[in-house]
């Protein structure tokens, strides 16, 4: 294989060499993709121009798994990697991945391939009914920004302004289509590679000195002032520095959970009983929160209704950049929260800045040091109460059969919690964050926003390329997982080492509990609820399918007894490199 150096002194070189140029200037590390024709100049020169190396490639058997892989990388790590798109068909595959990255602001470099756009370079049939104009018309409303450079000289432009844009916050996916005759063109000279330091992102906004300073008296001024956090997490200097506020102030943080933001055992983590904290609230401080509206009321699921948690007259803060990613075609947005002080500023500096603040003046505010102590006195012992009973649930429901939800996060935390272990997805229910002890902002990746099947496994797998010394765990629903199974194969064949446990509770009970409810309303037969929702008749041998595609497979384990021997047997899989799977039948909540 020619390496990087001698590389240089081949005389034929072609338009997708100098395409991978640029994805090794800006280090993506890792291209993931399903093979297609659009891009097979790309797809060669990633191998035999590149060698595989600065991006490698992973191959899938689904876009919407490249898409997620992706997703689960800079989730992981705050910079993204590459997905590959073949033309319209794999982009049309991969929406709903690309919206899931929307949704939770993830910067993903998404390419395609197109074309030829000039007629007479088109073979008959495919050619034809896989090129559009233009193709990034499909995805413009999830995408911060596409492009499609009409030649070879445009491209190094077009690639700084696609990753700048991505990097820039609020973040997000990006779309550059290349159109094939450019890939396969030969070239006698390449454009100049660009700087990536001299395209970097721009600072985020920072609140002026006022705008901290009012937000910061009004935490030491409040009786009861609680903090709503919900994507600060992505930043372990914000994520301290909440930690640290939350220690100086005494005040309760309701951790809304897109990423891990608090310490599960703080005794200021009081997400679980949010109404109870928000009852008595005089001050609310809400950062990063995707979902503020939702965030303070609570929603009756069969009505629609929604009543606020807060009492008339509480003040209301709320820093987020979120402003800046508004689209009129996807309500993403969630419903308007009033505010009286709406803060457009990066978390990432804010909170350490307010921390610092605080710190500096807290006890020169008159009265303060006496409300922080009454309400450490009012919160004391109160988590501790909460995880005593669900402790004692937990315990209660031990035999239960199917396993419990509790049962399930109790035997893995048991089995897992000595290990450098990090959750890549899924909490069963909350039960994760009531038992584990999560500590760093980097433990668990928190949960997505798009709603789409098909997330779980692929952004795990993003993960699990992330951290390789860790042991990274998907705790994956089953119905998620039917959209994308085949995401174990790209685990098996690029040994990518994630343990899978299957939390299979036979059916999209999300639905089976909607079509309950709307049966109850109407005073049909709610025994029919299961209809249409239910995954058995048969029911799919999972553990089967993990092995047939190469991967350590066990299961469906019925008995809590049996599980721990299984999990421990998978974490040894795991540990050696190579990816596991444990197929759990669960209880549906």
């Amino acid at each position: 294989m020619t390496n990087k150096a001698n590389r240089r002194l081949t005389p034929r070189r072609y338009g997708s060499d100098f395409i991978v140029d640029l994805l090794q200037r800006y280090d993506i590390p890792y291209a993931a993709f399903n093979p297609g024709a659009s891009f097979r100049g790309i797809h060669d020169s990633l191998i035999n121009y590149l060698g595989n190396k600065s991006p490698e490639f992973l191959e899938c058997m689904h876009e919407e798994i490249s898409v997620a892989i992706a997703h689960g990388y800079a989730r992981a790590t705050g910079k993204p990697m590459a997905a590959i798109l073949h033309n319209v068909v794999g982009l049309q595959h991969a929406t709903m991945a690309i919206y899931n990255a929307w949704c939770d602001r993830i910067p993903v470099v998404l390419l395609g391939g197109t074309g030829p756009m000039s007629y007479t370079k088109r073979r008959p049939g495919s050619d034809w009914v896989h090129t559009a104009l233009v193709q990034g018309n499909l995805v413009r409303d999830f995408v911060k920004w596409d492009d499609q450079p009409a030649d070879l000289d445009s491209t190094p432009e077009s690639f700084a302004r696609a990753y700048q844009t991505a990097m820039t916050h609020p973040q997000g996916p990006v779309y550059i289509c290349y159109d094939a005759e450019i890939q396969e063109k030969e070239f006698d000279t390449f454009p100049a590679l660009p700087d990536p330091a001299k395209f970097l992102p721009p600072a985020p906004p920072a609140a002026s000195p006022e705008t901290l300073q009012r937000i910061a008296e009004s935490l030491l001024d409040a009786d009861n002032p609680v903090i709503v956090a919900d994507r600060l997490g992505r930043s372990p200097i914000a994520y301290d520095a909440l930690v640290k506020l939350a220690d100086l102030l005494n005040v309760p943080v309701l951790d809304q959970g897109n990423r891990h933001n608090f310490p599960t055992r703080h005794p200021m983590a009081l997400g679980e009983i949010e109404e109870e904290v928000l009852s008595d609230a005089d001050f609310v401080l809400a950062l990063d929160t995707m979902d503020l509206y939702a965030a303070l009321h609570t929603v009756d699921r069969l009505t629609r209704e929604t009543q606020p948690m807060y009492r008339p007259g509480t003040r209301i803060a709320h820093v987020t950049l979120d402003g800046y990613m508004v689209r009129s075609w996807s309500h993403d947005f969630r419903r308007l929260q009033e505010t009286d002080d709406a803060v457009a500023a990066d978390t990432a500096g804010f909170v350490p800045a307010l921390l610092q603040y605080c710190t500096e003046h807290g006890e020169k505010r008159p009265g303060a040091a006496q409300r922080i102590r009454q309400r450490g006195q009012k919160w004391e012992g109160r988590w501790d109460r909460l995880y005593a009973g669900w402790q004692a649930k937990a315990e209660a429901e031990r035999e239960k059969s199917p396993m419990a939800l509790s049962t399930l996060a109790a035997i893995v935390w048991d089995v897992i919690k000595d290990e450098p272990w990090l959750l890549a997805n899924g909490t069963a229910n909350g039960w994760v964050k009531r038992l584990w002890d999560i500590r760093g902002h980097d433990q668990y990746m928190g949960k997505y926003s798009g709603g789409g099947l098909g997330y779980g496994i692929g952004a795990s797998l993003g993960v699990a390329l992330a951290y390789p010394d860790r042991l990274c765990i998907d705790l994956q629903g089953d119905g998620d997982f039917l959209f994308t199974p085949t995401g174990l194969w790209t685990a098996a064949h690029h040994d990518i080492p994630l343990l899978t446990i299957l939390v299979n509770n036979r059916s999209y009970y999300n639905s089976e509990e909607h079509n309950a409810k709307i049966a109850a309303h109407r005073g049909r037969p709610v025994e029919n609820a299961p209809q249409g929702t239910r995954i058995e008749n048969p029911a799919v041998d999972f553990a089967t399918m993990a092995r047939s595609m190469g991967v350590h497979g066990e299961g469906p384990i019925m008995r809590s007894e049996d599980l721990a021997a299984a999990l421990r047997r998978a974490v040894a899989v795991v540990k050696s490199g190579k990816p596991a799977f444990v197929d759990v039948i669960t209880q549906n909540r």
